[in-house]
């Protein structure tokens, strides 16, 4: 799916609005310069932002449906409280694509025109458990640091409350414990997906926990990469530092990889899911059939994860 080819366009144009939980997240940033790249002839798009508030993100989809978008593409901002939005767009006979944030299925079936396009989170954290079991088997990975036979780790969350965080720590943690690695919680902290935040709390966890951290697994690269600042901060050296990984292999998260920063993410295909998302939008908006799409149950395109880590990092930053 990656990749966006040139096709004709019907001579009336085709209007898309997309509306996104925050214009500073990093991948949704990614994903949404994928989507603009798949725009072809005849197509206009909005793009509006509502800055995590979801009362915002409500008025901005009223907006849209006033300006008479034929499909409106939304991430929303609180995954249990769509109502309105659905309502909308059930009352003009709008299609709505969700994306990157799953809403619940009671609401996805309120309506035959809703639809999801985004990744399975479960898959991410299984496969971000897996790729720290392995190098945790690794001989040449020293990552008992304090010889106990176990591996003490924290957790840096998305959001209280947001499915994929909790899926995607919940799998990553029993992805582990079933591969045979024997672990120790010995902190958590929810970091908003933000670096920033992600720092302040990983320096706090670092001056509690007496006998050191071996293991960090963040729910985002973002957060993994603010692990890397909390420890540059305490001028920890190298050594001293646990294994730290990642998900959704943003440009970043795959520089960070690269420069051995972190072991290692979890690709979150952008490139395949803003092509599936903008063909979608385009049958939808023209009235045609969506079968050719392998829609799952009629409604949902989820792209598969990947596991990414030095060996095969530089596939991904060239794709």
């Amino acid at each position: 799916m990656a990749g966006c080819g040139k096709k004709e366009q019907k001579s009336t144009e085709i209007k898309i609005g997309v509306c996104g939980y925050d214009q500073y997240d990093t991948y949704l940033s990614q994903l949404i310069q994928c989507f603009d790249k798949c725009i072809t002839d005849g197509v206009n798009v909005e793009y509006v932002y509502a800055s995590q508030s979801q009362i915002t993100q409500n008025e901005q989809v009223e907006k849209l449906i006033t300006k008479g978008v034929d499909v409106l593409c939304v991430n929303l901002v609180d995954r249990t409280a769509p109502n309105t939005i659905i309502d909308l767009a059930k009352k003009n006979d709008v299609p709505i694509i969700f994306f990157n944030r799953e809403l619940v299925e009671e609401d996805i079936t309120q309506w035959p025109k809703l639809y999801y396009v985004g990744a399975d989170a479960f898959e991410s954290g299984r496969l971000q458990g897996e790729l720290a079991a392995n190098m945790l088997r690794r001989e040449s990975v020293n990552a008992d640091k304090n010889g106990d036979g176990r591996i003490q780790y924290v957790v840096l969350e998305g959001e209280a409350g947001h499915q994929d965080a909790i899926v995607r720590t919940e799998y990553s943690v029993n992805t582990l414990i079933e591969q045979g690695v024997d672990v120790d919680k010995v902190g958590y902290a929810i970091a908003n997906w933000n670096r920033a935040q992600a720092q302040t709390k990983m320096a706090q966890l670092i001056e509690r926990t007496e006998n050191g951290i071996e293991l960090v697994l963040a729910n985002n690269d973002d957060m993994a990469l603010g692990a890397v600042d909390a420890y540059n901060s305490a001028k920890i050296s190298a050594d001293e530092r646990p294994l730290i990984f990642g998900i959704d292999g943003t440009d970043v998260g795959l520089e960070a990889v690269v420069n051995k920063t972190i072991m290692g993410t979890i690709y979150n295909d952008k490139e395949g899911q803003a092509k599936a998302m903008y063909d979608l939008a385009i049958a939808l908006a023209k009235g045609e059939s969506v079968s050719s799409l392998n829609l799952e149950d009629g409604r949902y395109i989820r792209l598969p994860y990947a596991k990414v880590d030095a060996a095969n990092v530089l596939q991904y930053i060239h794709k």
